[in-house]
């Protein structure tokens, strides 16, 4: 099968490893990164621009387009895709708006009967103080839209948050939301319109530093599977958030086709939706994917082409997977770019998925952006696949760069 993929980081790159190890497919992306483009053809084209890549995939027979990001999501790709007839793994615009908009996120909730946090949307500074004062501390100010990761701010200082409000009510509203204590877990569910299938829960590490200190990033590792959750919760979520999302966003016809992202926390009261996202999860899809045992391409198909009634659930090993991501020097704030990868070829036991990576004209693996690679690691304990990720971490150089050394460190 003639598979595109869109995309250039390290969840591509996972998608796209998932897809080789079947064999029998011949795979691009587009854009890619120096990682990607050692292992499959890569096309320099916006994936963003619906119209570019409908053109391109009809031209090139493409079988199935797998969007990665949120953007081209967002920008109504899948939709121009489908009126094309090129089946997609990926929602169309509208229902993308479940990730683009934290408020419509919200409304299909309430909507749905699934459970989470209050939460008020806010146009304004004064709206934006009013909602913090009665919602209280710790505090909880989120981007309305689409902020990479970095639009989410939880602080118990109130000057903070207005601070935050104020800046991202520059380019939209926010959303002021009520604070939940409890563990985060990421579960995906593959959707056809209508049907849904689990994948495997993960769990990630937003923030920069050890012991989740620093500020909030895209993702800093994660690990799978969760040994402390109770063994009926992805029955519970499927139940309780998933399908009920799926049923109503096709009842308001704008059916989910694709990966419906659970961020869930496990409080003292249940499981509550922290928020939804409407494709793969980065880092959490490097570990997924490395234990799915089920072919990856025959699952994407049939969420794309409304085939997923009657499929098994998905299969995974019983091995641990857990990924740590080196990150450029000053990320998330100002990461410093252009500067030299080395080690890469020592690397052994792991894989490698690259981030923000491109190949200088001498050959040199430069580093493009703030998170530049996830090193993956199994093993069937977790002491051992940590031993093994940072085993390759210590033979990989980059300059000024950093990672977490507490990915999975408290289980067992």
């Amino acid at each position: 099968m003639r598979i595109l993929v869109l995309g250039s980081g390290a969840r591509e790159h996972a998608i796209v490893q998932a897809l080789l190890r079947e064999g029998g497919h011949e795979i691009i992306a587009a854009p890619g990164n120096a990682g990607i483009a050692a292992e499959v053809e890569t096309v320099a084209l916006n994936p963003a621009d619906p119209v570019v890549v409908a053109d391109y995939a009809v031209d090139n027979d493409v079988a199935l387009v797998v969007v990665g990001p949120e953007a081209p999501l967002v920008a109504g790709v899948a939709d121009a895709l489908r009126t094309r007839g090129i089946p997609v793994f990926g929602p169309g615009r509208a229902a993308a708006a479940i990730e683009g908009s934290k408020a419509f996120a919200k409304r299909i909730m309430e909507s749905a009967g699934v459970p989470t946090g209050a939460a008020v949307r806010a146009g304004t500074l004064a709206e934006a103080e009013e909602a913090l004062d009665a919602l209280g501390s710790p505090y909880v100010v989120k981007a309305d839209g689409l902020a990479a990761g970095k639009g989410v701010l939880v602080t118990e200082d109130r000057a903070a948050a207005l601070a935050h409000a104020a800046l991202w009510l520059q380019h939209g509203d926010v959303v002021v939301e009520e604070f939940l204590a409890g563990q985060e877990v990421s579960l995906f569910f593959l959707s056809d319109g209508t049907h849904i299938l689990p994948l495997t829960p993960a769990q990630d590490y937003k923030r920069a530093h050890d012991g989740d200190e620093g500020p909030n990033t895209g993702g800093m590792g994660a690990y799978s599977p969760l040994p402390w959750l109770p063994e009926d919760f992805v029955e519970e979520v499927a139940e309780r958030v998933a399908l009920p999302t799926v049923r109503q966003l096709a009842a308001e016809q704008t059916p989910f086709i694709g990966l419906l992202y659970c961020g869930l926390i496990v409080t003292p009261a249940g499981i509550r939706v922290i928020e939804f996202n409407a494709r793969f999860g980065d880092p959490e899809t490097q570990v997924v994917l490395a234990r799915l045992t089920t072919p990856l391409s025959g699952l994407l198909l049939a969420a794309a082409t409304g085939q997923l009634a009657g499929m098994p659930a998905p299969a995974f090993t019983d091995d641990v997977a857990i990924t740590v991501v080196l990150a450029s020097e000053g990320y998330p704030e100002a990461p410093v770019t252009g500067r030299e990868i080395t080690g890469l070829d020592a690397v052994r036991d792991v894989s490698v998925a690259h981030a923000a990576t491109a190949r200088t004209p001498a050959g040199a693996t430069v580093a493009t952006g703030g998170r530049v690679l996830s090193v993956i690691a199994t093993a069937p304990d977790f002491a051992g696949a940590r031993a093994r990720a940072y085993a390759a971490l210590g033979t990989i150089g980059l300059d000024g760069g950093h990672y977490r050394r507490d990915i999975a460190e408290r289980v067992s």
